[in-house]
Formats: C-alpha cells, structure tokens, sequence
C-alpha cells in the first residue's frame, strides 16, 4: 500500500499527463483493445478511473478482471510514467453514475465502457534534457562515447536462455 505523500505525488503526476496508452495484458482470447485513455480521476485508494471504447463483442464475454499497462506521457514534459494493475469493468449504474455529468451519461452508455485500475506498481522517469551548456557538453560527450565504443547510454541486454552448446569436430548430436 503507497503511503499518503507517495499516493498524492502520482496522483499529482497523472492528472498533470491526463492521457495514457492503455494495453490489456490478459491472455484470455476477448480481451479490450489498445486505445489512448484520458484519465476521469484517481481516487484516494489508488485507483484510476477512464472509459475505454466499447468492444463489438457482448461485455459479458469480456474477463471482469485483467491485468493491465498504462504508459503516460505528454510531450514537452520532463517525465513519464508506467503503471501497471489490475483493472475491473465496472457496470454497476450507481458507480457510473457518482462519477459522470447527466449530459455524457447517455453518450457514454452506448459507445464507452468505465473500467477502473487498482495501481499495483509505478514507474516514474524523469528525462535528462540538458538545459543548459553543462548539460550539452555532457550530452556532447556520451554522443561521442557511444559512437567510439558502440553503446547505448540506459541499455543493457539480458539472454534468457543459453546459447546452443558447441560441438567438437566429429561429435554427433
């Protein structure tokens, strides 16, 4: 559970990005497309609130609860965030209804559906832009390090499996 300061520093964040990329994580064959969602609210349990459009598919096809991604950036900010969670459909007309203005209800009944996401882990990244001549000549500087010795400043690869083994001259597998 995030402590309260924590809670209202991502609360903070994502009201300042508002939109997202939102990937259903689910591996079950119906699952809720890809979209760009914008963020209604995120509530003092940590819990964000959006619509997703409706699928063509019944809604009671759909699992009721699925792990999710959320990717939240904006241009021109300095910082982006990666939540992921687990996200509930939410059809019960007294949640819908506490949280929508009469004059979107309708609208939203037919082409929306609200889910809400319990955050069970944040990233948050701040960008490294160089604002001011330090910050170019150590931006100039890692440029040529990668250029000279072929790396990647923030990669490193992982190999989850091993390379085939290798065989001696005359060895049969």
């Amino acid at each position: 559970m995030l402590n309260q300061s924590d809670l209202n520093f991502l609360q903070g964040k994502i009201q300042e990005l508002r939109s997202a990329l939102f990937f259903s994580q689910n591996s079950s064959l119906l699952r809720i497309s890809t979209s760009i969602v914008t963020i209604l609210k995120v509530d003092e349990l940590g819990q964000i609130w959006f619509f997703v459009p409706r699928p063509r598919q019944a809604l009671h096809e759909f699992d009721r609860e699925f792990p999710v991604k959320l990717d939240f950036f904006r241009k021109g900010k300095r910082f982006f965030l990666h939540l992921t969670g687990k996200a509930f459909i939410v059809t019960d007309p007294e949640e819908i209804n506490s949280l929508l203005y009469d004059e979107i209800k309708e609208r939203v009944a037919d082409h929306m559906v609200l889910i809400k996401v319990k955050m069970t882990k944040a990233d948050y990244f701040e960008s490294s832009l160089p604002a001011d001549h330090a910050g170019w000549w150590r931006d100039l500087r890692s440029q040529i390090h990668a250029w000279l010795f072929n790396t990647r400043p923030g990669y490193k690869p992982y190999y989850l499996e091993s390379p085939l083994p290798r065989l001696s001259y005359g060895q049969v597998v």
